[in-house]
């Protein structure tokens, strides 16, 4: 990231198992937040589906076919697009963050912290490895709801050169204080920008309360949505990054050789 980035959030209610209706949702905000000069957008967790676990398997064949549309729009929009999906890899299914950029996928993020409070580690598998990835917007590091709860992930994709946190979640009422404070914590520790897209409205039993953000470098909340669907969008400024990073220096001041390594 040698430029500012013009950065979306694209926030709305998941239909369970809908996927034609979310794609058609997720398509009209994306080319909402492109007209307006997105060079990111991300959207939530699970979007195409949600947490549909009794036909999870079976939805997740359509994921190929949810992600050619995903690199058209992609492609066409010049955005580069970034959000979960199931994935089914032989008999396993993941909760998958794909990354695409200008009609390409370069880089995908299996969940690395399953949510066992509510049974999804009886249902997916997780993934093992964390990535930074380049795209045209800058190098971004992924992550997916949960992981928010640990902080080492962040501090890892930090000290890999990540620019910009790119978190899709499905983080439900009443814990929206933990997901503020979190989010901003992450960014402010980092001195990263964070692009975190929650959904909201109802599921099952579950009510999720929106909130998206977009965050500077600083831990500054340039947006915040409410609980409607809705569209944020906001740009990172890199010289603000680099200054913030010059008068605070975090990453120079670390004691790698006391706590750097932890059982």
């Amino acid at each position: 990231m040698k430029h500012d980035v013009t950065a979306a959030a694209v926030q709305f209610n998941i239909s369970l198992g809908e996927i034609d209706h979310n794609l058609a949702t997720a398509s009209e905000g994306l080319r909402r937040v492109a007209a307006q000069g997105a060079q990111l957008a991300v959207l939530p967790e699970m979007w195409s589906t949600g947490y549909d676990y009794r036909h999870l398997s079976d939805l997740a064949e359509q994921t190929p076919r949810v992600l050619i549309a995903l690199q058209s729009l992609s492609l066409e929009l010049k955005l580069v697009i970034v959000g979960s999906l199931p994935e089914k890899d032989g008999n396993a299914l993941y909760n998958t963050l794909y990354v695409i950029d200008q009609g390409k996928q370069v880089g995908h993020y299996r969940k690395l912290h399953l949510f066992s409070t509510m049974g999804e580690d009886r249902f997916l598998a997780a993934g093992h490895n964390s990535l930074v990835v380049p795209t045209s917007a800058g190098r971004l590091g992924l992550a997916i709801c949960y992981d928010l709860r640990f902080p080492e992930l962040f501090r890892k994709l930090a000290l890999e050169g990540a620019e910009i946190l790119c978190i899709p979640a499905e983080w439900p009422k009443p814990r929206q204080e933990h997901w503020r404070t979190l989010l901003r914590a992450r960014a402010i520790e980092n001195q990263m920008f964070v692009v975190a897209t929650n959904c909201c409205g109802i599921q099952g039993k579950l009510d999720f309360f929106g909130m998206s953000m977009l965050i500077s470098a600083r831990g500054d909340i340039l947006q915040e949505a409410g609980e409607k669907n809705t569209e944020l969008i906001a740009t990172f400024s890199h010289e603000e990054m680099v200054k913030y990073r010059s008068q605070i220096p975090c990453f120079k001041d670390r004691r790698p050789e006391v706590y750097g390594t932890l059982p």
